[in-house]
This record gives structure tokens, sequence and C-alpha cells, in this order.
């Protein structure tokens, strides 16, 4: 499956920092679409990561899908099935909780632009983010397996580190 068989659409799925926000900044370089971060819909901008109230982000996100043409990265759950009705391919990343930690601590000390990151916001390490990743993630890592299976669409798993990085190579991405 290759990037131009997913469409004009895609839905990116996975862990938190599993490197969907990278990935659909790629993707929207490289393909010249709009690249939605849906943290950046969900939480105000200029604060520390506050959320929006429900009908405000709902909105937002709706707005968002209506396009034509997008790379959305987030999963959200309460809004997905919206979402996949109006994307044409989705990708779904794995990245192991250790990784995920690690790029966690990385982005909150060291990386003041990376991509998804809120306007005026600030990444910064905390137990609850932590917990997060390491407990709250493998159930929803199971959850998002399963419904990966059940997606009609055209998909794409990209299962580790290597299967990612050989898909940036293959596409002509960079990050």
């Amino acid at each position: 499956m290759t990037l131009d068989d997913l469409g004009p659409r895609l839905c990116i799925l996975g862990p938190s920092n599993g490197g969907k926000s990278t990935l659909a900044a790629a993707i929207a370089r490289g393909r010249g679409l709009p690249a939605i971060h849906l943290d950046q819909l969900h939480h105000r901008p200029n604060t520390d990561w506050q959320p929006r109230p429900d009908d405000e982000f709902l909105a937002l996100h709706n707005l968002a899908i209506a396009g034509s043409r997008w790379v959305m990265d987030g999963n959200y759950s309460r809004c997905l099935s919206q979402r996949l009705g109006r994307a044409t391919g989705v990708i779904l990343l794995e990245a192991p909780t250790m990784t995920s930690l690690l790029r966690y601590l990385r982005r909150s000390w060291f990386d003041r632009t990376r991509h998804g990151a809120l306007d005026g916001g600030s990444d910064r390490v905390t137990w609850a983010m932590i917990r997060h990743i390491a407990v709250t993630t493998p159930a929803n890592r199971r959850r998002y397996a399963a419904l990966f299976d059940q997606i009609v669409l055209p998909k794409l798993m990209l299962s580790t580190t290597r299967d990612l990085e050989q898909f940036y190579r293959a596409e002509g991405l960079e990050r």
C-alpha cells in the first residue's frame, strides 16, 4: 500500500508520542495537503493544554473534516466515526511504550518547535502524561488494532519504528 493509494483525506491514528503529528506534517509537505492536528483543535491556544468545551471542539473537528483534502492526526474516539466517514485512507502507527515515553521526554525537554505543538503552550513532563503513556496506552493499542481490522477504507499499519522509517524513505517524505 502506498500513500497515493490512501487518497486525499487521511487519518493517522496511534499511541501518544507515537509519531502521528510528525508523519502528518511530512505527508502534508510531501503531498500538498493541509495538516490538521486534533490536539490543536481540542485544546485552547496559549494555555497549558486546557481543553476547549466539547461542543466547540466538535464544531472545529466537523469543519476540518468537511474539507476535500487533509491529513489529520489524533485519536479522539468520540468523533472518530465522523472522521472515518469522510476519510479516504487510514494509517495506524504503533510504537513501543518505552519509545513513546522517550519521545515524550525528548519533546518536553528539548523540542520546542515540534509538529502539532499547541500555540503558546508548553510541553512539560507530568506524572499524568507518563501514566497515560505507560498505563492507558496499552489498552488503547488493543482497541485501535481491533478497530483497524474493521476499517474497510484503504489502510496501512506501521507496526515498528523500522516500518515507519521505511515508509518515510519509500514515499520520499522528510521529517
